[in-house]
C-alpha cells in the first residue's frame, strides 16, 4: 500500500513509518520538524518538510495514496493551556486542510490519532467510547474538534475515518523538551541524573502508559481493518499507573533512588484516566503486548538519551 504520514518524523510517527517501510509499503512523511526528527526515517522513505496547513503541498504528496495517517499536532496539555489559539490553529485548522486535500485528490481512507485526554474527569474507572467527553484543556478541546471534523467530512464527501484515542505513550525516540516534558521520559532522565521530581497533588493520580510498538500496530491494524467505517476506538491498556507507582518501577530498572519534590498546591489534572480497550479487541484484533516495566527497560535499553545506564542495571 501507499501511505502519508503527516507529523510522520514525531515519536509515533517515526516508529509507525519505518514499521510500515520493513513490511514492504511505500511512506511518504511531511512533517515541519518542529518536534520532529528525519534522520530518524529508513532511508527508503519519502520525507517532505512542510506545513500541515500547505494545501498544496499535502495534495501533491497524495498522488495514488491509499491511506493518510494524520499525526500531525501540538501534544502538550500544559503548553495548550498558555497557547490555545496555536493549538486550535494546528489541530483543528491543520485537520480540515488535510481532509479537503484528500478530497481533491480522491484519497478514500485516514487513520487521525486522537487522544484519551478528549474524555477529561469520568465518573467510570475505565473510560469507554460512548462517554459524553469532558475535555479539560484547549489541547483535548482541539483533539476532539479533529474528531468531529474527520468524521463529518468523511461522511459529507465519502472517506473512511477511523480515530484512535491514544492514551499514554511512551517509549524510545520520545523528545524531552525543558518545559512541558512528558512524564515518562522527564522522571527517567531525572532519577538518571540523580535530579529531582516534582510532583503536582499527592502523587495518587493515574495515567494509562502504553508503549509506543503497541501503539504503531493499532496504527497498523486501523488502516486496512474492515467494518471500522467512521468509529472511535480507545488505544490504551486499560491498566492505571499512579505517579507514585511509576516512580517505583523506574527506581527498580535503574537501581537509583529517585528524589522527590511535591508540590500540593498545583493540580495534578485529572485524577485517573483508564481506557476500556474491549473495543479495540473487538474491531481491531488489537490487545496491547508491552507491560510496562518491560516497556521502561526498553526504554532505557534502546534509547540514546538513556544508554549511559548498563545492561546489567536492568532486570
Amino acid at each position: 500500500m501507499r501511505f502519508l504520514i503527516t507529523g510522520g518524523a514525531g515519536f509515533i510517527g517515526v516508529t509507525l513509518a519505518n514499521q510500515l517501510i520493513s513490511q514492504g509499503h511505500t511512506v511518504r512523511v511531511l512533517d515541519n520538524l518542529s518536534a520532529g526528527h528525519a534522520e530518524l526515517l529508513h532511508t527508503d522513505i519519502h520525507f517532505t518538510r512542510g506545513d500541515i496547513e500547505d494545501k498544496p503541498k499535502i495534495w501533491r504528496l497524495l498522488n495514488k495514496v491509499d491511506c493518510v495517517y494524520h499525526l500531525a499536532a501540538r501534544v502538550s496539555v500544559p503548553e495548550s493551556v498558555l497557547y490555545p489559539r496555536e493549538y486550535n490553529q494546528t489541530n483543528v485548522s491543520g485537520t480540515v486542510a488535510v481532509m479537503e486535500a484528500m478530497r481533491d485528490a480522491g484519497v478514500k481512507r485516514v487513520v487521525l490519532a486522537s487522544s484519551g485526554a478528549i474524555y477529561g474527569g469520568q465518573l467510570v474507572e475505565k473510560v469507554h467510547e460512548e462517554l459524553m467527553p469532558n475535555p479539560a484543556s484547549p489541547y483535548a478541546v482541539s483533539k476532539l474538534a479533529a474528531e468531529n471534523y474527520v468524521h463529518t467530512i468523511g461522511k459529507l464527501w465519502d472517506i473512511e475515518t477511523v480515530s484512535l484515542r491514544i492514551f499514554n505513550a511512551y517509549g524510545p525516540g520520545q523528545s524531552i523538551p525543558p518545559i512541558h516534558a512528558p512524564v515518562i521520559p522527564a522522571f527517567v532522565q531525572q532519577i538518571l541524573g540523580h535530579g529531582s521530581i516534582l510532583i503536582h497533588g499527592d502523587g495518587q493520580q493515574s495515567r494509562d502508559f502504553i508503549y509506543v510498538d503497541d501503539v504503531v500496530r493499532a496504527l497498523v491494524l486501523a488502516a486496512t481493518a474492515t467494518g471500522i467505517n467512521r468509529e472511535t476506538i480507545n488505544i490504551g491498556t486499560g491498566v492505571g499507573t499512579t505517579m507514585k507507582q511509576l516512580i517505583g518501577a523506574i527506581e527498580e530498572i535503574t537501581n537509583q533512588r529517585a528524589q522527590i519534590i511535591k508540590n500540593p498546591s498545583v493540580s495534578p489534572g485529572v485524577i485517573s484516566l483508564m481506557a476500556d480497550t474491549q473495543r479495540a479487541k473487538s474491531l481491531l484484533n488489537f490487545t496491547p503486548q508491552v507491560a510496562l516495566s518491560d516497556g521502561l527497560a526498553m526504554l532505557i535499553e534502546r534509547d540514546p538519551q538513556f544508554q549511559r545506564v548498563s545492561t546489567e542495571s536492568l532486570r
